[in-house]
């Protein structure tokens, strides 16, 4: 069994660090946003979906900005970031403007 010394558990620029998860994150997020903003749960769970997918589109923006950010500096992939934040921007749009064009 190998003993961890403490230099490999702690340190700047780890690759283990918790800013390697937005962009996956962002990634999940954009798709179910993206994915309900288009309408295709049917018409019941569009309804309660609704709202969920606004709130994911939102996050997903936020998270893959700082994903990206993050990505520049030498932590996480950026193109998981920018695909996540674009399809949280597609879903979070599409929503509104959804919404908008119902009188909502």
């Amino acid at each position: 069994m190998q003993v961890m010394s403490e230099s490999t558990v702690s340190g700047a620029g780890r690759s283990d660090s918790p800013a390697v998860a937005l962009g996956p994150t962002a990634l999940v997020l954009g798709v179910f946003s993206a994915v309900g903003a288009l309408g295709v749960f049917g018409s019941t769970l569009v309804l309660i979906a609704l709202p969920w997918t606004i709130i994911a589109g939102a996050l997903a923006i936020v998270l893959g900005a700082m994903g990206g950010h993050h990505a520049r500096r030498g932590v996480g992939r950026p193109w998981i970031a920018i695909v996540g934040a674009a399809l949280g921007a597609v879903g979070f749009f599409g929503t509104t403007a959804l919404l908008w064009s119902l009188g909502g």
